[in-house]
């Protein structure tokens, strides 16, 4: 049976291009998986599984997958600076330029691209873990600039149980950096856990 996509393709074109597809949703399935490990409380595990997936789709990986990675990396860290280091990451990849880095325009300035607008939903939970990060490492000051831009950014969430749960951790650190006694941030949202 010809598909459309393969009206203008040739049969090796359209091959490869279902492959690459079937491929990236492994990678989204295979840290599906170490994140279930991580949340069964094997983090040993999950940070082994992680790290090869992260080997494997590398620094210029699709940035959905970085994000993604990165931020789950983070929460399978021991060690709070390794956990920002991680949460940076994440905020790097949905930073990154949907097609790329620049190439340049031509006349040595590079091209100005903007993030994917899909990422705009992750920023606010972003933020917000980079405000936890830096408030354990006893850092108020860039945990209260991380915890007003996710609170900027909470704008883009939906109605829903993970922008919810999103708001509510805002919440809570934006209490706990007041000084009013609170249980913490709390864990730490993501589309998937909601």
């Amino acid at each position: 049976m010809i598909r459309p996509a393969q009206v203008w393709r040739s049969e090796p074109e359209a091959a490869v291009t279902e492959q690459q597809e079937a491929s990236e949703d492994a990678v989204m399935t295979r840290i599906g998986q170490a994140v279930i490990l991580l949340h069964a409380g094997d983090r040993e595990e999950a940070r082994n599984r992680l790290g090869e997936i992260w080997q494997e789709i590398g620094e210029e990986g699709d940035s959905l997958h970085r994000c993604t990675l990165a931020h789950y990396m983070a929460d399978a860290q021991d060690d709070p600076a390794d956990e920002l280091a991680w949460d940076l990451r994440a905020l790097t990849a949905a930073d990154a330029p949907r097609d790329g880095p620049g190439t340049g325009c031509g006349d040595g300035r590079p091209v100005q691209r903007e993030p994917r607008p899909a990422m705009r939903v992750f920023y606010p939970s972003l933020h917000l873990s980079l405000a936890a990060d830096y408030l354990k490492l006893q850092r108020p000051d860039a945990a209260r600039v991380h915890l007003a831009r996710a609170r900027a950014a909470s704008g883009a969430l939906a109605d829903d149980g993970y922008g919810n749960g999103v708001r509510a951790g805002i919440a809570r650190l934006e209490r706990r950096l007041a000084g009013e006694a609170g249980p913490g941030p709390g864990p730490r949202p993501f589309p998937e856990q909601s």
